[in-house]
């Protein structure tokens, strides 16, 4: 499948996944230390970003954006890259693990470890978060960004630390989350999400310290399906890449030594 994509580096295929609602420019804070080892491959999701929605009669759910990836890394000619992937990402890279097509897959803060009233939650919060989104207008947007009250209130549920996202950056992301056609029913179908089934390759999972979308007691869950310790990203937020990039980075980068 056709994606819009961001490529950067040269070395070994390590594939980058953003949440839902997200676009690929949300690895832009680490996608040139990344790019410094590997072959860097950032996506936009289908019916995110700018990439094309899924064919019609097919379903957004986890399974079929993994089989999207899956198919987009085969049109590309990408062979068992590293993937690597945030909240919905992080799913899907567990996904693509377990299908045993990744060569490791690292999940920073994923999806599908949570409660009923912990996905309840989170479902809620990002609902709010499309809804304030698709309200504004232009100018209400740009001061959303510029103002820094207006900014952190907009994203202090998403990062630990709204001041290190830029305003550019953050009414980038307010747009891609706007304008994601496939967000409601992705969203939707999160309720039938579950663990996936065990991995067939090396994994890593880490999870935001101060994660206030997917509570940090989630790691627990995560720890105890995958049988290894789950990383704390200290300082950092449910979308840790603008908290601390140099963290994220060594996590994916020590992740992806192979």
């Amino acid at each position: 499948m056709e994606l819009a994509f961001e490529r950067r580096g040269a070395g070994t295929p390590l594939i980058l996944i953003h949440g839902i609602g997200h676009h690929w420019q949300a690895w832009l804070p680490v996608m040139d230390r990344l790019a410094a080892a590997h072959d860097v491959i950032a996506i936009d999701l289908p019916g995110f970003g700018v990439s094309p929605g899924l064919p019609d009669g097919v379903p957004y759910t986890a399974e079929s954006l993994a089989d999207a990836v899956e198919s987009f890394c085969a049109m590309l000619g990408v062979r068992d890259p590293h993937v690597a992937g945030n909240s919905l990402g992080g799913y899907l890279a567990l996904e693509l693990a377990s299908r045993g097509v990744v060569r490791t897959a690292t999940a920073l803060s994923p999806a599908g470890f949570w409660s009923r009233s912990e996905l309840v939650w989170a479902q809620s919060v990002l609902r709010s978060l499309r809804a304030t989104a698709q309200s504004m207008s232009p100018a209400q947007a740009e001061l959303m960004a510029q103002n820094p009250v207006l900014h952190a209130l907009s994203c202090g549920l998403l990062v630990a630390h709204p001041s290190r996202l830029s305003p550019t950056a953050l009414l980038a992301g307010s747009q891609a989350l706007a304008m994601s056609s496939g967000f409601d029913e992705t969203l939707e179908s999160f309720g039938s999400v579950m663990p996936p089934a065990p991995p067939k390759a090396p994994i890593t999972i880490a999870w935001g310290e101060h994660d206030r979308l997917l509570l940090r007691r989630q790691a627990v869950r995560a720890a105890k399906w995958s049988g290894r310790r789950v990383k704390l990203l200290r300082g950092c937020g449910h979308v840790p890449m603008s908290d601390d990039p140099e963290l994220v980075a060594k996590v994916l980068l020590d992740a992806t030594v192979s």
